[in-house]
């Protein structure tokens, strides 16, 4: 609605941004400092995720060397419990750490990449307001010209 539309200064394709200030104002209105972008809410949700689910299984793994082979083992398919052997299970959960270990490794490379991105547009954006000062400042200095 238009709480999101003020905040995230958002418009529709052909509408105007009406901020009540004349053109050439509104464009030598001094920019905020770029603030520290921060990496998108699904890949650090992922990466908790993959953490919680790399504990979990991590217990069962802990949980599976307490066994010996008198014991027996159940997996859940569906609402039913099936006999699996013990050697099995612990292959198993061994195979789920270690995809669970690579999707985090995955992430955290993702977010170094975002994090190095945000960085080189920082940059590009700090230039280019510095190239916007020093052409407003020789405009400014000019006199003479209409």
């Amino acid at each position: 609605g238009a709480a999101f539309e003020e905040c995230c200064h958002f418009r529709r394709p052909g509408q105007k941004r009406e901020t009540g200030l004349l053109p050439e104002l509104e464009t030598q209105r001094p920019h905020p400092a770029p603030s520290r972008l921060s990496s998108p809410p699904w890949l650090s949700l992922s990466k908790r995720s993959c953490r919680e689910k790399w504990r979990n299984t991590n217990s069962y793994k802990k949980e599976l060397a307490l066994l010996d082979g008198s014991n027996v083992v159940f997996k859940l398919l569906g609402p039913v419990l099936v006999k699996q052997e013990l050697g099995e299970a612990r292959a198993t959960v061994g195979k789920r750490l270690d995809y669970i270990t690579a999707e985090i490794k995955r992430y955290e490379t993702q977010l170094r990449d975002l994090e190095r991105q945000s960085e080189q547009q920082r940059e590009t954006l700090a230039q280019l307001q510095q190239e916007f000062q020093r052409a407003q400042a020789a405009k400014a200095g000019a006199p003479g010209k209409a």
